[in-house]
């Protein structure tokens, strides 16, 4: 208990200063631009939210499973070789794609601005978090990841208000990310084969994590897809209206991202006789998360959208009503489909399932978008994420209920890092 509660503290502290360092810079771009270019930033960072979802290629998904798995050193330093080599690669196609999204979805005079937000979320698919994570150390997450995007945030605050540029925002936190990659490499490969001489087998680990990776870009390229749909068919001032609930509900979902970090590593260390009840505290700790903040979201986001982002802005009420039960189907799934079937052989099935609901929620927001109703936008995340979590829920207990059993036909031999030749 007292090493659930140390990574409690780190993994959910240190996100949530994340969480709210943005909300320094936030309220002052959109009152910079105005309610029709809000939007437009707001789109450009939900598009790099797609390619962020590219770019780490299932990192996020089975990279802290097989960390917490397998505590060789050797292990670890060439499965993060392997995580480099990827999403360089990836990062090459991806941030041109991002880049032409995002300015197409902008109006013209705010095009630039829309490009750096983009980069600013499609470069966190660099990031180490996964591997912080695996380890159990939230101390490696703060150094690494948390305090340069702090710091490049809060000299981002002078300079915006200084220079009246919004780009260069992402320009400071696309250096942060950069430079503490940078240093994180020389951390964690201090020696041994040289990281960038051994690219034969970059191919054969993308195809490997085939199925990890279309589980993240369907259910993370989906959920990001409410606010270009609005952004490309309702008028801007109901688009900007919109954009507001959307931007706090995304960061309301870094606490489910980070009670999902604290759990991972320590559930998933090897079983004994506690595995089962390490299960049953995630579960329930996800599901009161998604209750409190879902009927918090939904009771007080319009309010607090007027407080961040100004009253023409503010977001409706069934808008947030719509976000706050997505938010509790996503926070309810979230330990069902991390520590339990994807750890024992479920990716298939989660994938398949994303796909359904993101094809039916999908096209509930295309048809509410096109008779210029953005609740009906959000309603068809929350429908999507409900059948999301009704379709998982059962598989999930399955395997709580035969842990052994599954340990055993899924998890015989560690998975050993692809050998670069």
């Amino acid at each position: 208990m007292k090493t659930v509660i140390i990574r409690l503290l780190g993994f959910t502290g240190l996100p949530l200063l994340s969480l709210v360092t943005p909300f320094l810079l936030l309220p002052i771009l959109a009152r910079l631009v105005g309610e029709v270019g809000w939007s437009s930033l707001l789109a450009g960072q939900t598009i790099g939210t797609f390619g962020a979802t590219v770019i780490s290629w299932g990192w996020n998904i089975q990279g802290p499973v097989q960390i917490a798995q397998n505590p060789s050193p050797a292990f670890r330093a060439e499965l993060y070789r392997e995580s480099i080599r990827t999403r360089l690669v990836l990062t090459l196609v991806v941030l041109p794609v991002v880049s032409f999204l995002a300015a197409f979805l902008a109006v013209p005079e705010l095009r630039l601005e829309a490009v750096a937000m983009s980069w600013t979320t499609a470069l966190g698919g660099l990031s180490v978090a996964w591997y912080c994570i695996g380890v159990g150390q939230p101390s490696l997450l703060a150094k690494f990841d948390t305090v340069p995007r702090v710091v490049a945030t809060l000299i981002a605050i002078p300079v915006v208000l200084a220079t009246g540029f919004i780009w260069l925002y992402g320009v400071l936190l696309v250096l942060a990310v950069a430079i503490s990659m940078f240093v994180f490499q020389r951390w964690a490969v201090p020696r041994g084969r040289n990281t960038f001489t051994h690219w034969r087998a970059t191919t054969g680990i993308l195809k490997s994590q085939m199925a990890s990776a279309g589980i993240g870009a369907s259910g993370n390229t989906y959920a990001a897809t409410p606010l270009p749909i609005a952004q490309a068919s309702v008028d801007p001032a109901t688009a900007g209206q919109f954009g507001s609930a959307d931007t706090v509900y995304r960061f309301g979902l870094f606490s489910v991202m980070a009670l999902g970090n604290t759990f991972q590593g320590w559930v998933l260390e090897l079983g004994d006789s506690s595995e089962r009840r390490r299960h049953l505290l995630a579960i329930w700790s996800h599901a009161a998360l998604g209750t409190v903040g879902g009927g918090l979201l939904a009771l007080l986001g319009p309010w607090a959208t007027e407080i961040l982002f100004g009253a023409p802005v503010r977001a409706t009420q069934l808008t947030c009503l719509f976000y706050g039960l997505a938010f509790f189907f996503i926070s309810a799934a979230s330990p069902f489909t991390r520590n339990l079937l994807i750890p024992f052989g479920g990716e298939r099935l989660i994938l398949v399932w994303t796909a359904v609901s993101a094809v039916l929620g999908v096209g509930t927001m295309v048809a509410a978008g096109t008779g210029n109703w953005a609740e009906g936008i959000a309603l068809g995340m929350a429908c999507s994420e409900a059948l999301l979590f009704v379709a998982l829920v059962l598989p999930g207990l399955r395997r709580l209920n035969n842990l052994e059993k599954y340990r055993m036909g899924d998890r015989d031999e560690p998975r050993t890092p692809l050998k670069a030749t």
